[in-house]
Protein backbone atom coordinates (compact mmCIF):
# COMPACT_ATOMS: atom_id res chain seq x y z
CA UNK A 1 0.00 0.00 0.00
CA UNK A 2 1.21 3.54 -0.77
CA UNK A 3 2.33 5.85 2.04
CA UNK A 4 -0.56 7.59 3.78
CA UNK A 5 -1.03 11.24 2.87
CA UNK A 6 -3.28 14.00 4.20
CA UNK A 7 -5.70 15.70 1.81
CA UNK A 8 -7.98 18.70 2.02
CA UNK A 9 -11.09 19.42 -0.05
CA UNK A 10 -11.95 22.95 -1.13
CA UNK A 11 -15.56 23.32 -2.23
CA UNK A 12 -16.44 20.28 -0.13
CA UNK A 13 -20.20 20.84 -0.15
CA UNK A 14 -20.47 21.23 -3.92
CA UNK A 15 -21.28 18.40 -6.33
CA UNK A 16 -17.67 17.63 -7.17
CA UNK A 17 -16.53 18.22 -3.60
CA UNK A 18 -18.95 15.57 -2.36
CA UNK A 19 -17.83 13.16 -5.07
CA UNK A 20 -14.17 13.71 -4.12
CA UNK A 21 -15.05 13.14 -0.46
CA UNK A 22 -16.64 9.80 -1.29
CA UNK A 23 -13.59 8.64 -3.25
CA UNK A 24 -11.14 9.77 -0.55
CA UNK A 25 -13.18 8.18 2.24
CA UNK A 26 -13.04 4.84 0.43
CA UNK A 27 -9.22 4.84 0.27
CA UNK A 28 -7.04 3.46 3.04
CA UNK A 29 -3.98 5.52 2.07
CA UNK A 30 -5.60 8.94 2.61
CA UNK A 31 -6.59 10.92 5.68
CA UNK A 32 -9.03 13.76 4.92
CA UNK A 33 -7.62 16.51 7.11
CA UNK A 34 -9.89 19.39 6.03
CA UNK A 35 -13.21 19.86 4.26
CA UNK A 36 -14.30 23.44 3.69
CA UNK A 37 -16.08 25.90 1.44
CA UNK A 38 -15.72 29.51 0.41
CA UNK A 39 -15.38 31.86 3.38
CA UNK A 40 -13.94 29.15 5.61
CA UNK A 41 -10.21 29.07 6.35
CA UNK A 42 -8.68 25.65 7.10
CA UNK A 43 -5.31 24.99 8.65
CA UNK A 44 -3.21 24.43 5.53
CA UNK A 45 -0.42 22.87 7.57
CA UNK A 46 -2.62 19.80 8.12
CA UNK A 47 -2.58 18.88 4.42
CA UNK A 48 -0.04 17.48 1.96
CA UNK A 49 -2.35 18.38 -0.93
CA UNK A 50 -5.68 20.13 -1.41
CA UNK A 51 -8.20 19.19 -4.10
CA UNK A 52 -10.08 22.31 -5.18
CA UNK A 53 -13.40 22.37 -7.03
CA UNK A 54 -14.68 25.79 -6.02
CA UNK A 55 -14.72 29.05 -8.01
CA UNK A 56 -11.99 30.94 -9.88
CA UNK A 57 -11.82 33.62 -7.16
CA UNK A 58 -11.59 31.03 -4.39
CA UNK A 59 -9.03 28.96 -6.31
CA UNK A 60 -6.77 31.98 -6.83
CA UNK A 61 -7.04 32.92 -3.16
CA UNK A 62 -6.16 29.35 -2.16
CA UNK A 63 -3.22 29.18 -4.59
CA UNK A 64 -1.85 32.47 -3.23
CA UNK A 65 -2.18 31.24 0.37
CA UNK A 66 -0.40 27.97 -0.42
CA UNK A 67 2.37 29.79 -2.31
CA UNK A 68 2.88 32.20 0.57
CA UNK A 69 3.69 29.34 2.94
CA UNK A 70 5.35 27.00 0.44
CA UNK A 71 2.60 24.39 0.39
CA UNK A 72 0.56 22.27 0.32
CA UNK A 73 0.40 21.09 -3.28
CA UNK A 74 -2.83 21.73 -5.20
CA UNK A 75 -5.18 20.01 -7.61
CA UNK A 76 -7.41 22.64 -9.23
CA UNK A 77 -10.54 21.63 -11.12
CA UNK A 78 -12.35 24.99 -11.13
CA UNK A 79 -13.02 26.50 -14.56
CA UNK A 80 -13.90 29.89 -16.00
CA UNK A 81 -10.67 31.75 -15.08
CA UNK A 82 -9.89 35.20 -16.49
CA UNK A 83 -6.45 35.85 -18.02
CA UNK A 84 -5.48 37.72 -14.85
CA UNK A 85 -6.52 34.76 -12.70
CA UNK A 86 -4.61 32.39 -14.99
CA UNK A 87 -1.51 34.52 -14.38
CA UNK A 88 -1.98 34.29 -10.60
CA UNK A 89 -2.19 30.49 -10.73
CA UNK A 90 0.95 30.37 -12.87
CA UNK A 91 2.75 32.64 -10.41
CA UNK A 92 1.75 30.42 -7.46
CA UNK A 93 3.09 27.36 -9.32
CA UNK A 94 6.59 28.85 -9.07
CA UNK A 95 6.44 28.00 -5.36
CA UNK A 96 4.10 25.01 -5.09
CA UNK A 97 3.24 22.03 -7.31
CA UNK A 98 -0.16 22.48 -8.98
CA UNK A 99 -2.11 20.12 -11.22
CA UNK A 100 -4.75 22.12 -13.06
CA UNK A 101 -7.19 20.61 -15.51
CA UNK A 102 -10.59 21.38 -16.96
CA UNK A 103 -11.30 17.66 -16.89
CA UNK A 104 -9.77 14.80 -14.88
CA UNK A 105 -11.21 11.97 -16.98
CA UNK A 106 -8.78 9.47 -18.52
CA UNK A 107 -11.04 9.14 -21.57
CA UNK A 108 -11.20 12.90 -22.13
CA UNK A 109 -7.43 13.23 -21.89
CA UNK A 110 -6.98 10.48 -24.48
CA UNK A 111 -9.56 12.31 -26.64
CA UNK A 112 -7.44 15.46 -26.38
CA UNK A 113 -4.47 13.59 -27.83
CA UNK A 114 -6.58 12.15 -30.65
CA UNK A 115 -7.94 15.59 -31.53
CA UNK A 116 -4.47 17.09 -31.74
CA UNK A 117 -3.24 14.28 -33.99
CA UNK A 118 -6.30 14.54 -36.24
CA UNK A 119 -5.86 18.30 -36.57
CA UNK A 120 -2.23 17.78 -37.58
CA UNK A 121 -3.28 15.55 -40.45
CA UNK A 122 -6.46 17.23 -41.71
CA UNK A 123 -5.72 20.41 -43.64
CA UNK A 124 -7.53 23.43 -42.20
CA UNK A 125 -8.25 24.73 -45.70
CA UNK A 126 -10.43 21.68 -46.33
CA UNK A 127 -11.58 20.56 -42.88
CA UNK A 128 -13.72 22.66 -40.52
CA UNK A 129 -13.60 21.98 -36.77
CA UNK A 130 -16.67 22.36 -34.56
CA UNK A 131 -16.68 21.55 -30.83
CA UNK A 132 -19.96 21.01 -29.02
CA UNK A 133 -20.57 20.37 -25.33
CA UNK A 134 -23.53 19.79 -23.01
CA UNK A 135 -23.73 20.09 -19.22
CA UNK A 136 -26.26 20.40 -16.40
CA UNK A 137 -28.31 23.57 -15.99
CA UNK A 138 -26.27 24.75 -12.98
CA UNK A 139 -22.93 25.06 -14.81
CA UNK A 140 -21.96 28.73 -14.86
CA UNK A 141 -19.31 28.98 -17.61
CA UNK A 142 -19.49 28.29 -21.33
CA UNK A 143 -17.83 26.85 -23.31
CA UNK A 144 -16.75 24.33 -20.70
CA UNK A 145 -13.14 24.08 -19.62
CA UNK A 146 -12.95 20.72 -21.36
CA UNK A 147 -14.28 22.16 -24.63
CA UNK A 148 -11.59 24.84 -24.50
CA UNK A 149 -8.95 22.16 -23.84
CA UNK A 150 -10.16 20.33 -26.94
CA UNK A 151 -10.06 23.58 -28.90
CA UNK A 152 -6.50 24.22 -27.74
CA UNK A 153 -5.51 20.69 -28.79
CA UNK A 154 -7.00 21.24 -32.25
CA UNK A 155 -5.30 24.62 -32.60
CA UNK A 156 -1.98 23.18 -31.41
CA UNK A 157 -2.28 20.43 -33.99
CA UNK A 158 -2.46 23.11 -36.67
CA UNK A 159 0.33 25.18 -35.17
CA UNK A 160 -2.08 27.98 -34.22
CA UNK A 161 -3.11 29.85 -31.09
CA UNK A 162 -6.74 29.14 -30.20
CA UNK A 163 -7.57 32.80 -29.66
CA UNK A 164 -6.47 33.52 -33.23
CA UNK A 165 -8.68 30.87 -34.83
CA UNK A 166 -11.68 30.72 -32.50
CA UNK A 167 -14.85 31.89 -34.23
CA UNK A 168 -17.65 33.82 -32.59
CA UNK A 169 -20.90 31.94 -31.82
CA UNK A 170 -23.22 31.61 -34.80
CA UNK A 171 -26.27 33.83 -34.36
CA UNK A 172 -28.26 35.76 -36.94
CA UNK A 173 -26.93 36.55 -40.40
CA UNK A 174 -23.31 35.50 -40.06
CA UNK A 175 -22.28 34.99 -43.66
CA UNK A 176 -20.17 32.06 -44.86
CA UNK A 177 -18.00 30.19 -42.38
CA UNK A 178 -14.38 31.36 -42.48
CA UNK A 179 -11.87 28.67 -43.44
CA UNK A 180 -9.51 27.45 -40.72
CA UNK A 181 -11.61 28.64 -37.80
CA UNK A 182 -12.66 26.54 -34.76
CA UNK A 183 -16.25 26.89 -33.60
CA UNK A 184 -17.91 26.15 -30.25
CA UNK A 185 -21.49 25.49 -29.19
CA UNK A 186 -22.86 24.88 -25.69
CA UNK A 187 -26.02 23.33 -24.25
CA UNK A 188 -27.19 23.61 -20.63
CA UNK A 189 -30.06 21.37 -19.55
CA UNK A 190 -31.22 19.09 -16.78
CA UNK A 191 -28.62 17.00 -15.00
CA UNK A 192 -26.26 16.23 -17.91
CA UNK A 193 -22.86 15.37 -16.41
CA UNK A 194 -20.76 16.10 -19.48
CA UNK A 195 -20.88 15.46 -23.24
CA UNK A 196 -18.13 16.61 -25.61
CA UNK A 197 -17.92 16.15 -29.38
CA UNK A 198 -15.29 17.32 -31.87
CA UNK A 199 -16.38 17.27 -35.50
CA UNK A 200 -13.96 17.50 -38.41
CA UNK A 201 -15.97 18.19 -41.56
CA UNK A 202 -14.91 18.46 -45.21
CA UNK A 203 -17.09 18.71 -48.31
CA UNK A 204 -16.85 14.93 -48.71
CA UNK A 205 -16.87 13.39 -45.23
CA UNK A 206 -17.24 13.99 -41.49
CA UNK A 207 -15.08 12.60 -38.69
CA UNK A 208 -16.58 12.77 -35.19
CA UNK A 209 -14.70 12.15 -31.94
CA UNK A 210 -16.71 12.20 -28.73
CA UNK A 211 -16.78 11.41 -25.01
CA UNK A 212 -19.68 10.94 -22.60
CA UNK A 213 -19.44 11.04 -18.82
CA UNK A 214 -21.73 8.46 -17.22
CA UNK A 215 -20.93 8.94 -13.54
CA UNK A 216 -19.47 12.02 -11.84
CA UNK A 217 -17.18 9.78 -9.78
CA UNK A 218 -14.88 9.37 -12.81
CA UNK A 219 -13.76 12.99 -12.40
CA UNK A 220 -13.30 12.57 -8.67
CA UNK A 221 -11.19 9.44 -9.15
CA UNK A 222 -8.97 11.28 -11.62
CA UNK A 223 -8.58 14.25 -9.26
CA UNK A 224 -7.60 11.96 -6.39
CA UNK A 225 -5.06 10.21 -8.61
CA UNK A 226 -3.67 13.63 -9.49
CA UNK A 227 -3.46 14.50 -5.78
CA UNK A 228 -1.51 11.33 -5.00
CA UNK A 229 0.85 12.15 -7.88
CA UNK A 230 1.44 15.87 -7.29
CA UNK A 231 1.99 15.83 -3.52
CA UNK A 232 5.62 14.81 -4.00
CA UNK A 233 6.42 16.86 -7.12
CA UNK A 234 8.63 19.91 -7.37
CA UNK A 235 6.92 23.31 -7.91
CA UNK A 236 5.40 23.75 -11.34
CA UNK A 237 2.13 23.85 -13.24
CA UNK A 238 1.10 20.37 -14.41
CA UNK A 239 -1.93 18.83 -16.09
CA UNK A 240 -3.41 15.36 -16.55
CA UNK A 241 -1.11 14.63 -19.47
CA UNK A 242 1.73 14.76 -16.92
CA UNK A 243 -0.17 12.71 -14.32
CA UNK A 244 -0.98 9.96 -16.81
CA UNK A 245 2.56 9.81 -18.11
CA UNK A 246 1.72 11.01 -21.63
CA UNK A 247 4.30 13.73 -21.21
CA UNK A 248 7.62 13.69 -19.39
CA UNK A 249 7.02 15.89 -16.33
Amino acid sequence: MSAIFHAGISGARGRMGRAVSAVLDAREDVVVAARYDRGEHPDLSLCDVIIDFSTPDASVELAQACAARGGPALVIGSTGFSPEQDAEILKASETVAIVRSGNFSLGVNILIGLVEHAAQRLDGRDWDIEISEAHHRRKADAPSGTALMLGEAAANGRGEDLEDVRTAPYDGITGARESGKIGFSSLRAGGIIGEHTVMFASDDEVLTLSHSAIDRSLFAKGAVAAAAWVRSRKPGLYDMQDVLGFRQA
